[in-house]
């Protein structure tokens, strides 16, 4: 079973990307909705999150908007975050593999928004990336709530540059040009691998 790696800077439209492979019946491991169900209500890393950073869990609720100021401004709360959330989500992945190929699957996609950046593109055989201008992913961005110039900014600073993630990628995967191109894109990429 192959393993492709989809990823994409903030705003070039990879989680609707991934929603087109999953519509064509292609398994995708989404890191961040993992993420987020660790961390929901009860959730199985609430405990550790509440244990390391005092003040951010109330009543098995995670606060985001208090957790995120910490790690945003602090890189070594960061590390710790890492540090929790990693291996749970790589066990994750190592169940939705085990399943998928169980299920007879030829590849799988991981949604995974820092590959490059985790140097998550060595596990992978083959690397889709997603982009779009700068000037649109900018407008994408700065359109969503509670977004600021200097939010963005940060968040690319710790990205690795679009020009790069396209010279590094197997397959790129245009989002400026409407749905209908980026789904004939991702159906030839399917066709492709399904062909290898």
């Amino acid at each position: 079973m192959k393993i492709v790696g989809l990823t994409g800077s903030i705003g070039m439209g990879k989680s609707e990307t991934a929603r087109m492979f999953s519509r064509l019946g292609v398994p995708v491991f989404d890191a961040d909705a993992e993420v987020h169900k660790l961390q929901a209500r009860d959730g199985a890393a609430i405990p550790l999150i509440a244990a390391a950073f005092p003040g951010v869990v109330s009543d098995g609720v995670l606060d985001r908007g208090k957790l995120g100021a910490l790690v945003f401004a602090d890189p070594e709360a960061k590390k710790r975050l890492e540090a929790i959330m990693h291996p749970m989500v790589a066990e994750a992945r190592i169940s939705f593999f085990a399943e998928a190929e169980q299920a007879g699957a030829k590849f799988v996609v991981l949604d995974i928004p820092l590959l490059f950046e985790t140097r998550g593109e060595k596990a992978c055989d083959k690397v889709v990336v997603v982009s779009a201008p700068a000037e649109i992913q900018r407008e994408r961005v700065l359109a969503r709530p509670g977004m600021t110039t200097e939010k963005f900014d940060h968040i690319l600073s710790l990205q690795v540059p679009d020009r790069d993630k396209r010279a590094r990628a197997d397959y790129i995967i245009e989002t400026d040009k409407g749905l209908e191109h980026a789904f004939a894109q991702v159906k030839k990429i399917v066709t492709e691998l399904e062909q290898q």
